[in-house]
């Protein structure tokens, strides 16, 4: 454990509770990166819904949705678990969820849309319930000034692990098509290959990650009816923190597209460029590698580059990346742009959340992080469905569809330039901030 720098963990905190923090990273990667980005998405499209005009759209509100409770249930489980100290509880109900959710995938075969849409809400809700309570610990054991270092280890770690799951599906993919296969057959086998690997790898997490959090003073009902509260109450304050906000806007539509590219890659690369699953999965399993190294590069020249000039270089490469998707006709221009992607994927969004860090009043961490959360999922549910309605209503025009989540990241560019990250760490460390 040897890796991880002691300096940077509290006081009490041991290196292997680091690395079974960074665990779940790795355990719960694998969920999006086979069932969201690489093989699920384009299986439900082409063979579930039997390549409709409406499957893309469908399975993009399928997402919406599942996101819709996200954002409707996180502040009040959020408060519950801080209020009774339940954050490793919660923690596992959230894993078992995910699991069971993906291993229901399994049951989807062509016709059966229902199924699959409830199984996708139902294992996205939960891997996305799991994502934020992991997230919380995080305070826990890594000193204030750390918590990005720290946080780019369980980043980096993910990757990891979500290539571990996409090979061994890939292997999956190849004996059975070497066999004479059907998707129908050897995809519900990677769903059931990659619920496995989630539940193995989070065993760590549960074993010796520990629970430092009290019981705090009140029910968890009423905080539960108050999380809302408390959320309005901080948007209305951050009306002192003028660049947090525009941070926020630029934010909100920046992840707007990075959740088109994470949904829907593999569906175009699929319905555009007539990729195979296997073409598919190396193509996901490229731009990992590519978002891993983009990620641990790209933190050391932001402290040097500046918050806001590195963000808008990230962004100016996810332009560019839906251009070459875009107008690009060969398969080789498309391998470059999925490369971008992958480059730019870490870094922006890493870029985001340390922007948000150095704005934020240190007392008031939690708070704020909560509206980037807000922000980000509701990005996840505007990008996806917006791609969903152009393909639908241009009877499955995938290129034009790409090209307007360009749109997203010119717009974030435009509110970028409004951001002021001199003026807005000052705001937040003035004595008023307090």
């Amino acid at each position: 454990m040897a890796i991880f720098d002691r300096s940077a963990l509290n006081p009490g905190v041991a290196p292997r509770e680091v690395f079974a923090w960074a665990m779940y990273d790795f355990a719960n990667s694998g969920y999006t990166t086979v069932v969201l980005t690489a093989v699920f998405n384009a299986y439900f499209v082409g063979a579930v819904a039997g390549n409709a005009s409406w499957a893309t759209l469908a399975w993009t509100l399928a997402l919406a949705a599942s996101n819709a409770l996200v954002i409707v249930s996180a502040p009040a489980i959020g408060a519950y678990a801080d209020a009774h100290g339940v954050k490793k509880r919660l923690l596992l109900l959230s894993t078992v969820g995910c699991v069971v959710g993906t291993a229901g995938l399994a049951l989807a075969q062509p016709g059966t849309v229902a199924l699959a849409v409830i199984a996708v809400i139902v294992s996205n809700y939960f891997y996305s319930m799991g994502e934020g309570l992991i997230a919380a610990f995080l305070p826990e054991i890594s000193r204030r000034e750390s918590l990005g270092k720290v946080s780019g280890w369980g980043w980096s770690f993910g990757y990891f692990g979500g290539m571990l799951t996409l090979g061994l599906c890939l292997a999956v993919v190849l004996s059975s098509q070497a066999a004479g296969k059907p998707a129908s057959e050897f995809v519900p086998l990677t769903m059931l290959v990659t619920a496995v690997v989630f539940a193995l790898a989070a065993i760590p997490t549960f074993v010796m990650l520990r629970e430092r959090a009290s019981p705090g003073a009140g029910s968890g009902a009423r905080h539960g009816r108050t999380a809302f509260e408390r959320l309005r109450h901080t948007w209305r304050e951050s009306a002192r923190f003028r660049d947090f906000r525009w941070l926020l806007v630029c934010g909100f539509f920046y992840q707007a597209g990075i959740s088109v590219v994470i949904a829907l890659a593999a569906v175009y690369a699929e319905q555009v460029m007539g990729f195979k699953q296997v073409q598919t999965m190396t193509l996901v399993f490229l731009v990992n590698i590519a978002s891993a190294a983009g990620a641990f590069l790209f933190g050391y020249w932001q402290d040097r580059l500046g918050h806001k000039r590195a963000l808008a270089i990230t962004l100016w490469g996810w332009v560019l990346m839906v251009t070459l998707a875009a107008l690009g006709q060969s398969v080789g221009l498309f391998w470059v742009a999925a490369t971008v992607a992958g480059l730019c994927m870490g870094s922006s969004q890493s870029c985001g959340r340390a922007m948000v860090g150095a704005m934020t009043p240190p007392e008031r961490l939690a708070e704020f992080y909560g509206l980037w959360t807000f922000s980000v999922r509701l990005s996840a549910i505007i990008g996806p469905v917006t791609y969903g309605l152009v393909t639908w209503a241009t009877v499955g025009n995938h290129r034009l569809a790409i090209g307007v989540t360009g749109l997203f990241f010119l717009v974030a560019l435009v509110v970028l330039r409004k951001i002021d990250v001199q003026r807005g760490e000052g705001a937040a460390h003035a004595p008023r901030a307090a």
